[in-house]
């Protein structure tokens, strides 16, 4: 069953990305476009994420949208609590677990730590995918535009 799943969700991964690697924009742009949908898909949004694409879109006709939506079902809703999870954690080692701004109410200094604790680690992991992501996206697009120009050369 869980084989299964991870077989259907990887067909969907490569089905995105090679729409985007086969599109007109060039590796570089496949690249960024997918790495800002990874920053943005690792952020706290709250479904949020999804209009700033159209916005970045809009605004950057050069985005690969198609790309930066990749980047979404990479990021999907299994894989988001790993990250904010990882983001405590790593908040918590860079800042340590004291409240920084004391409210004199316990449960809103704790929320307060804790959503800062969460911010920071998340900005730091959300680079450091977005960074993992660009260089993983940039050489699968070198390759596979290779590739299928190899492929061309050799069909009559």
């Amino acid at each position: 069953m869980l084989r299964e799943r991870l077989s259907v969700y990887r067909s969907r991964v490569r089905r995105e990305l090679t729409a985007a690697f086969d599109g007109s924009h060039s590796a570089h742009e496949v690249a960024a476009s997918f790495a800002i949908g990874i920053f943005v898909t690792a952020m706290p949004t709250g479904g949020l994420g999804i209009g700033l694409f159209f916005l970045l879109a809009y605004w950057f006709p050069w985005l690969c949208r198609t790309a930066m939506f990749a980047s979404v079902v990479v990021l999907n809703p299994l894989v988001k609590p790993l990250v904010y999870a990882g983001s405590v954690k790593l908040g918590a080692v860079l800042l340590g677990t004291d409240p920084l701004v004391l409210f004199d109410v316990a449960a809103l200094d704790y929320a307060v730590t804790v959503v800062q604790l969460l911010l920071l680690g998340n900005v730091l992991i959300a680079l450091a995918l977005a960074g993992v992501g660009y260089v993983v996206v940039l050489e699968l697009t070198r390759s596979h535009r290779r590739r299928h120009r190899h492929s061309r050369r050799l069909t009559p």
